[in-house]
């Protein structure tokens, strides 16, 4: 049988969807962290979170099936893709999380991802022009301060949120109860007024902040994954960050930290509705930064799709190659209305095309069925959002360190020995990426006006790497072979 076939190939429905389960297996912890990881910043409740996992489920399935199968011309690269979230988006999404907690922050999110995603459809034919602003030095270095920004997330499910209920320090109740006494003289009016304002400080260790509990169980989680990642290869190895969650959720669930409540509530059917929030809320900003990271996504996609199809022995024509990165920014659009995120093909998945040697794309398809199904089961959201973040803290080092280290591999292909500029351009981005990380009141005397443009670092890095690179290297034009190059490097960071 030819390779080219071999994409079309209908296999029998036993193994056809065994394989597609597969598929879902590999992807599933990277599918099911984005959400959590967004609802919970944006202090949605649990019954929320649980809805943005379904709507994930249902979403990649959907995205999947229109890229794998194929709609119309215009939508579907044809090729075994499994599509996800990509891990690039969640910097930025965090980001407006913080500054706007709640079913605001939620629309404001699902806002700049509609109209990044209806961005990137228009400008998908583009992309190999714009490929050469955006060489690996300028990509790689995004990525890194990604995956940099984002280890600050997995730090804080392990040991908790500096702010809140857990924060390493709290008022003292003792304090308090002094304040009231006060407060009580003064209606007698035997004290002077109390300042407005004033309040009294955290002084007291916070036994909720850094419990030993949570750091055993993340390094559980993590000591797993190490351990599956030494020990096996193939399926099992892809799967080691799914495994090592299983393991964390089961020895919190044996040290009483799981409470199912949740999921005895959740119905075993339930449509995943568009607008589930409210209306989305367009800010140009936000919807600026969003496009950039779709722009780095999609040049992602581009050499993944030209690793997958010299894998597959197909030729990708420009036509199809557009075709696949429209529906990048299609699947974007349409996770922006039903409530979730940016999709892009994952690259784990092309991974696992190359190691079963199974190439036909009715796997995927199957793949993309199935996570729909699971996505239509509310039981299966609810399952998910009852972990303890402790357990996703463990995994989130894992992945949030692999887009960091995605990122180094990706730098690690350019050439820092014979050009000097590219490593001011990655110096000098890194830095200015970190800003906001390090000193996030640092727009405390700056323009209002402005802060949303400067308060994310992975924007101020692309910028700054766009920029330098260009006025430093100039715009050189890459060859297939480069992107190729560049895609296998990327491999695993989504």
């Amino acid at each position: 049988m030819e390779m080219t076939d071999a994409v079309n190939e209908q296999l029998p429905p036993g193994k056809l969807f065994t394989l597609g389960l597969q598929h879902v297996l590999v992807m599933y912890a990277g599918a099911i962290a984005v959400p959590l990881i967004v609802g919970r910043v944006l202090k949605l409740n649990p019954e929320q979170v649980a809805f943005l996992i379904s709507a994930d489920l249902f979403v990649c399935g959907v995205v999947t099936i229109i890229q794998s199968l194929g709609a119309s011309k215009w939508f579907g690269i044809k090729l075994p893709v499994m599509m996800g979230v990509t891990f690039a988006s969640v910097g930025p999404m965090v980001s407006i999380a913080v500054a706007n907690p709640g079913t605001e922050g939620a629309r404001m999110i699902f806002g700049a991802i509609i109209g990044a995603g209806l961005i990137a459809m228009l400008i998908a034919p583009l992309i190999s022009r714009m490929l050469r602003f955006f060489p690996p030095v300028v990509t790689g270095t995004i990525i890194l301060v990604i995956g940099v920004t984002l280890m600050r997330v997995g730090i804080n499910w392990i040991f908790g949120l500096p702010f809140g209920p857990t924060a390493p320090k709290i008022v003292d109740p003792a304090h308090l109860a002094w304040l009231d006494e006060v407060k009580a003289l003064l209606a007698a009016g035997t004290i002077p007024e109390i300042p407005e304002g004033l309040k009294v400080a955290p002084s007291v260790d916070n036994v909720k902040y850094a419990s030993p509990v949570n750091m055993l169980i993340s390094g559980v989680v993590l000591t797993t994954i190490v351990v599956i990642m030494k020990f096996t290869t193939g399926f099992l190895s892809n799967i080691s960050v799914l495994i090592g969650i299983i393991v964390g959720a089961i020895v919190a669930a044996l040290l009483g930290m799981m409470h199912f409540d949740g999921v005895s509530h959740a119905g075993w059917f339930a449509l995943i509705t568009p607008f589930r929030f409210g209306l989305p809320i367009f800010d140009p900003i936000m919807i600026l930064t969003m496009t950039l990271v779709m722009i780095v996504v999609m040049i992602e996609s581009t050499g993944m799709f030209l690793a997958l199809g010299e894998m597959c022995g197909k030729k990708i024509e420009r036509p199809s190659l557009s075709a696949g990165l429209r529906t990048d920014g299609l699947g974007t659009v349409i996770g922006g209305l039903f409530n979730t995120f940016p999709y892009t093909s994952f690259s784990q998945n092309v991974g696992l095309v190359g190691v079963t040697g199974i190439r036909s794309r009715f796997v995927c398809v199957a793949g993309g069925a199935i996570m729909i199904v699971l996505g239509l089961v509310p039981k299966m959201g609810a399952l998910v959002e009852a972990l303890p973040v402790a357990v996703l803290g463990g995994a989130g080092l894992v992945m949030f360190g692999m887009v960091a280290a995605t990122g180094v591999r990706i730098l690690g292909a350019v050439d820092f020995k014979d050009n000097r500029f590219n490593g001011l351009i990655v110096a000098i981005s890194l830095g200015l990426g970190m800003i906001p990380l390090i000193a996030p009141n640092f727009t405390m005397w700056l323009p209002h006006s402005i802060e949303p443009l400067i308060h994310s670092g992975i924007l101020l890095a692309a910028i700054s790497a766009v920029g330098l690179n260009l006025i430093l290297n100039g715009a050189k034009e890459i060859t297939e072979e480069e992107l190729r190059e560049a895609a296998k490097q990327s491999d695993g960071g989504h």
